[in-house]
């Protein structure tokens, strides 16, 4: 087993975190804070956009059974990455898409993907490609949320199409 690790921001991080939690080869996701000025951000800190952060998602995963490009591959497809500082309802620099890299290496895939999904949208993506800063796990009660939670509405409306278009798009990548 190879272990890696890629932190992701595309909006709600319950959204990108149910996704991943589904994906074959992905060890562990854990919906985090990152990319902010001030140390160990609350979710009360974090939502009043004054601390920078952006909600993220920790992934850890097997390089032996997905590549980075297939992470990033469904990163593209469940978020909009043209939209600055917002995914659908969502708005504030706290829900920005962005990827933090560990290296020169995975920071290349990084732009790669990013020209090869750029064809897909009519926008410029504007996600935003930055070294791994700190990354500050979000409290309890944000883990795991839609397992938890799928009934609640806004796991309904916003989470539930994001895992369907998941599982459509790429089926063979369900765990």
């Amino acid at each position: 087993m190879k272990e890696n690790r890629i932190v992701l921001g595309g909006g709600c991080f319950w959204c990108i975190e149910a996704v991943y939690r589904k994906v074959k080869g992905v060890l562990g996701a854990v919906s985090a804070y990152a990319g902010g000025a001030r140390a160990n951000p609350s979710y009360e800190n974090v939502c009043s956009g004054a601390t920078g952060h952006a909600e993220v998602v920790d992934i850890k995963y097997d390089a032996d059974v997905i590549s980075l490009e297939e992470i990033l591959d469904i990163f593209f497809e469940i978020h909009d990455p043209t939209t600055l500082n917002a995914q659908g309802a969502d708005r504030g620099t706290q829900y920005r898409s962005v990827v933090y890299y560990q290296n020169e290496e995975e920071k290349k895939c990084i732009q790669e993907s990013i020209t090869k999904h750029q064809k897909q949208f009519l926008s410029k993506i504007v996600t935003e490609v930055s070294p791994l800063p700190e990354v500050y796990p979000a409290e309890h009660y944000h883990q795991n949320y839609y397992n938890h939670n799928s009934s609640q509405g806004y796991c309904q409306v916003v989470i539930a199409p994001k895992l369907q278009k998941f599982m459509m798009k790429f089926p063979d990548k369900l765990s």
